[in-house]
């Protein structure tokens, strides 16, 4: 199954390092950031893990909550908790999906065969609370994660999900955005934008930050 922005998130019900968890259940109205890894007591994902429990209060201002997979099992998972809480200096604060079994790394299409026929690759995934998947990122195992472009990216769908904007390339919390170009009345862009906007060209109309 190969998930498209916009498809619905599958539901399951499976183990974690926490106890069984119901995935839309656990989620309720929050988003949630789901992300895979190819096995445990591996180097770069536990600097991975180590780094999204570091991040918990960013995670959590978003309304965001965090949950991690792989494919071994919870006491293996459990062993691994203390080995990442010991060496990056944290607690993790999250479940981790026991995967044994590869039901979710199949239902979200974690297992590249050229790659690897039995390890997932190094997926994640953006839910919103419709549950809809509103970012895919997929590295190689090679290749850790960029912990701060997630959180730019959460950043910049719940403020487009709330305002008429667009955020250009290299987008930071707080810079100027995009007006988006379906919005033409200028008596709705004046009430919706009461600093104003710059038009660069008729289609590129940049205005401060919404509630900045």
């Amino acid at each position: 199954m190969t998930l498209r922005l916009g498809d619905i998130a599958p539901d399951f019900e499976h183990d974690s390092s926490e106890g069984p968890i119901r995935f839309h259940q656990w989620l309720g109205s929050d988003w949630g950031v789901l992300f895979s890894h190819p096995a445990d007591f591996t180097p770069v994902c536990t600097t991975e893990l180590g780094l999204t429990a570091k991040l918990k209060d960013e995670f959590a201002r978003r309304n965001v909550k965090v949950i991690a997979l792989s494919v071994d099992g919870v006491e293996s998972h459990r062993g691994w908790i203390r080995d990442i809480d010991e060496t990056q200096g944290t607690s993790v604060n999250f479940p981790i999906l026991a995967d044994a079994d590869r039901k979710v790394a199949t239902l979200y299409d974690m297992i590249h065969p050229n790659a690897s026929e039995t390890f997932t690759v190094r997926s994640l995934f953006v839910i919103d609370p419709n549950k809809k998947v509103r970012l895919t990122i997929t590295y190689p195992a090679s290749t850790g994660r960029n912990f701060n472009e997630i959180l730019r990216v959460i950043d910049s769908l719940q403020l487009t999900d709330s305002h008429s904007v667009a955020t250009p390339g290299n987008w930071q919390d707080g810079d100027d955005v995009v007006i988006v170009p379906s919005l033409k009345d200028e008596e709705v862009i004046r009430q919706k934008f009461p600093k104003g906007y710059r038009a660069v060209r008729p289609y590129l109309r940049l205005t401060p930050q919404p509630g900045k």
